[in-house]
């Protein structure tokens, strides 16, 4: 039972919590001053050792090299005793299970350090294999350039060993590398050990410096996390250690172990600055809910434009223009880079309006691939009748082209130069001049419709909103059913929909499986904290819309983290309840 160690905030496998000594530490974070570690069972026996509420101590322990045979290993990993204290057992990737401690230290992680691969698959085996509210420590490894990287992938605690190391062997370090002392000119650092004439700045102070740059670049690691933009940060960061870019690439391939931790929305924006963005597990999941959950309820002709600048795309000055050429005659479509495919009624929805990506005005080999993959996905799916292209030549007629011949289907095009000019918009227009409208309400009951597919799964929206009609302003929508009784909330800002009582029963009982926490006898109010869960649905994602229900008590809210997690977890909170009652 992890009783000293806790988990506040998560960002895909990163996470800032707190170790719970007597003065608590927030991590990710150094633990040099905290540590105490007992030694190793190799050379001699260990009695049980005495430990406070001060350090986390390091049990007695048999360490193993990277490389160790698999039965070598499990032969001699022995066990760990049940102590009070802060605790940390010692384990390789193949002795990695739960003992019963705080944390867990990596034997050997200098040597999975520089190979992105072992190093992807050691931290992948141990996180999956000790539970989730356990910290993982790797001591020796650190430095301001890399530690991003390393919490990235799910590391909790470090120590300044080997960035002292670097600096008494002469290496200044930084967050962009590291350089010979006797090369620089200056010390581009305001730290206290800088703050002295250069020719006094000797292999001490250099330790010094590169302790408290260790320490600087840890604190903008945990800010990045509470904004959920550490991927945004590592894109660029490890750009500086060919690596560390291998390893966020390699991460990237770990989609499973990624995807479990990451928040189906988030408040911050995403950036999408390079290739690398496309590989993002929000990017990936997104595309693939509209190519796999998402269903076409409109009866139009599909009009595909191109992307704004402005999100929601409807609030932009050409996407009104094309909106009144259109009318109430076509299904309008997005198409953008990194996102795919945005259906209209999926605008709003994380992270349709929440990205900014770099604009060049040409489309790379990369984004045409990815991008037309998608929309033939889509084609495929929607199944539409008229197929109408209003987009400028270059990078976006290239994708439709692909998809088109993908999707074995015929584009009619209706721009010549730029999708906004007089003519553009006359030819659009006369282009559906011999569609039928639909009604501003068919569209909107759509709209909850479709994101109910994206947000719970495929048909969800007929199931669970098949006589419901929608009352309220766009993008502010309620539903109702046909007694009026309130079911769901459109958010705005996520582009979800948050569930009411009835809405949560009316989820249970269809044909669509709920995502479920199991909880012990007792009615929550504002959270149901991880010690309450008996058991929780394994498909359910940090933000993911739960249903809860034990004995006493019957509710909907958001998790606060993975199904995964809420079971494994004794402390935090496992779901931010909205609605509750007692049965």
């Amino acid at each position: 039972m992890t009783d000293h160690f806790e988990v506040h905030e998560r960002d895909g496998a990163a996470r800032r919590g707190e170790l719970r000594l007597s003065e608590p530490r927030r991590t990710p974070a150094t633990v040099d001053d905290i540590v105490v570690d007992v030694g190793s069972r190799w050379h001699e026996g260990r009695e049980r050792p005495d430990g406070d509420e001060s350090a986390l101590t390091i049990l007695p322990h048999r360490a193993f090299p990277p490389g160790t045979d698999e039965r070598v290993a499990e032969a001699f990993a022995g066990e760990y005793p049940d102590v009070a204290y802060p605790s940390a057992a010692v384990i390789s990737p193949e002795t990695a299970a739960n003992y019963g401690a705080d944390a867990y230290v990596l034997a050997g992680a200098p040597g999975y350090v520089g190979h992105a691969e072992a190093f992807c698959e050691a931290i992948v085996d141990v996180r999956e294999a000790i539970p989730d509210d356990t910290a993982l420590y790797l001591s020796g490894v650190a430095t301001p350039a890399n530690v991003g990287t390393l919490v990235y992938a799910g590391v909790d605690l470090v120590d300044e060993k080997r960035a002292r190391v670097r600096g008494l062997e002469g290496f200044y370090l930084t967050t962009d590398g590291e350089a010979f002392l006797e090369d620089l000119d200056e010390l581009p650092c305001p730290c206290r050990a800088c703050a002295q004439p250069l020719e006094s700045f000797d292999r001490a102070d250099c330790a010094d410096h590169n302790a408290n740059a260790l320490g600087a670049a840890l604190a903008t690691v945990r800010r990045r996390i509470a904004d959920g933009r550490l991927r945004d940060y590592i894109e660029g960061q490890a750009r500086h250690e060919a690596w560390l870019t291998a390893t966020f690439r390699r991460l990237d391939r770990q989609y499973g172990y990624l995807e479990e931790r990451t928040p189906v929305f988030r408040r911050g924006e995403l950036l999408a600055a390079s290739d690398d963005s496309l590989r993002r597990v929000e990017i990936q999941r997104f595309a693939d809910r509209v190519t796999s959950r998402y269903r076409r309820r409109l009866d139009a002709p599909l009009v595909l434009v191109p992307c704004s600048a402005r999100k929601p795309y409807s609030d932009s000055q050409s996407h009104r223009q094309f909106s009144r050429a259109i009318g109430y005659r076509g299904h309008i479509v997005s198409m953008t880079s990194p996102i795919g495919v945005v259906p209209n009624e999926l605008e709003t929805t994380y992270p349709a309006q929440h990205y900014d990506s770099v604009v060049t005005g040409q489309w790379s080999e990369t984004e045409i691939e990815f991008v037309a993959a998608i929309l033939a996905r889509y084609l495929d799916r929607a199944d539409y009748d008229r197929h109408v292209a209003h987009v400028p030549p270059g990078g976006y007629r290239e994708i439709c082209e692909r998809a088109a011949e993908a999707a074995e289907i015929e584009f009619e095009y209706t721009v010549e130069d730029h999708p906004t000019t007089d003519d553009s918009l006359a030819a659009l227009d006369d282009a559906l001049s011999g569609e039928s409208s639909y009604l501003k309400s068919e569209r909107e009951a759509a709209t909850v419709r479709s994101i109910a597919d994206f947000q719970f799964g495929d048909a969800a929206g007929d199931e669970l909103f098949a006589a419901a009609e929608t009352e309220g302003r766009y993008p502010s929508l309620r539903v109702r059913d046909a007694d009026g009784t309130h079911l769901a909330t459109m958010v705005p800002q996520y582009g979800t929909l948050s569930l009411t009582l009835a809405g949560g029963r009316a989820w249970v009982d269809s044909d669509v499986p709920a995502k479920r926490v199991e909880i012990d006898g007792f009615v929550p109010s504002g959270s149901v904290l991880a010690p309450g869960v008996l058991d929780a649905d394994q498909s359910i994602r940090p933000g993911d819309e739960v249903v809860f229900e034990g004995p006493r008590a019957f509710g909907v809210g958001r998790a606060a983290s993975h199904g995964a997690a809420m079971v494994e977890s004794t402390r935090g909170i496992a779901v931010d309840v909205r609605h509750s009652v007692e049965r």
